[in-house]
């Protein structure tokens, strides 16, 4: 049965000599898996960019339930990013974020409630022109409020672990922050609360893990 639906592009695999495996975040079903035949041939053209990573997708799509691999009738982009791919500290910011909803967001996840915020957050971060050097923490509490382990008093990222003063208030400005408001952070700073983020994640998602693109990171936003 067919059926629209919005989606972002988690990840893909080649398949075959032309074909991918392409992973989405559906807003009407959730995670899902379709092959896409010949997207990698010659006469494709350029296709295969619509099947990068956090790609927002308009989509109309094969829908069967317990179906392990589905198909795409048809698919247009979304939204067209300005920045996020060009700017490299945007760039890079889209790779972490990338890694983490691939860790994070699984086939339980409720779409009504998620999508909708992962879809706002990207264009918001494409859209902004100042001010988001801080949005991964932003979006690293208000995501793990979608999670169920969300976060509303640094108490609770924190637990017993140790910060300066100066880091939990800033924590705490962040906790209420939208993505514009302007929050003063040191590089240094900057690094141990994302790590405490991190531990605050690992503690609360099976097999989180060490994420790769910390370093990527830490190199461009300092």
């Amino acid at each position: 049965m067919l059926h629209k639906t919005r989606g972002i592009v988690f990840r893909f695999t080649r398949y075959g000599e032309t074909s991918i495996i392409v992973t989405m975040f559906t807003e009407l079903f959730g995670l899902q898996t379709y092959i896409v035949n010949g997207v990698r041939s010659k006469s494709a053209k350029n296709k295969i960019a619509l099947y990068q990573p956090l790609t927002l997708l308009d989509l109309v799509v094969y829908h069967k339930e317990n179906a392990s691999i589905l198909r795409i009738k048809e698919l247009q982009c979304a939204h067209p990013y300005q920045s996020l791919t060009v700017d490299v500290k945007k760039s890079t910011l889209a790779l972490f974020l990338n890694e983490l909803l691939n860790r994070t967001v699984k086939e339980q996840s409720h779409p009504e409630q998620i999508f909708p915020f992962l879809f706002d957050s990207l264009v918001t971060l494409d859209l902004l022109s100042i001010h988001y050097e801080n949005f991964h923490l932003s979006f690293l509490i208000k995501l793990s409020r979608f999670l169920g382990f969300g976060a509303n008093f640094s108490e609770e990222i924190l637990g017993a672990r140790l910060v300066t003063d100066e880091e939990e208030i800033i924590l705490k400005q962040l906790i209420t922050a939208d993505y514009q408001t302007p929050v003063v952070i040191t590089n240094v700073q900057r690094r141990s609360l994302l790590e405490v983020m991190l531990r605050f994640y690992r503690q609360h998602v099976e097999g989180f893990g060490e994420m790769k693109s910390i370093q990527v990171l830490r190199e461009v936003l300092g």
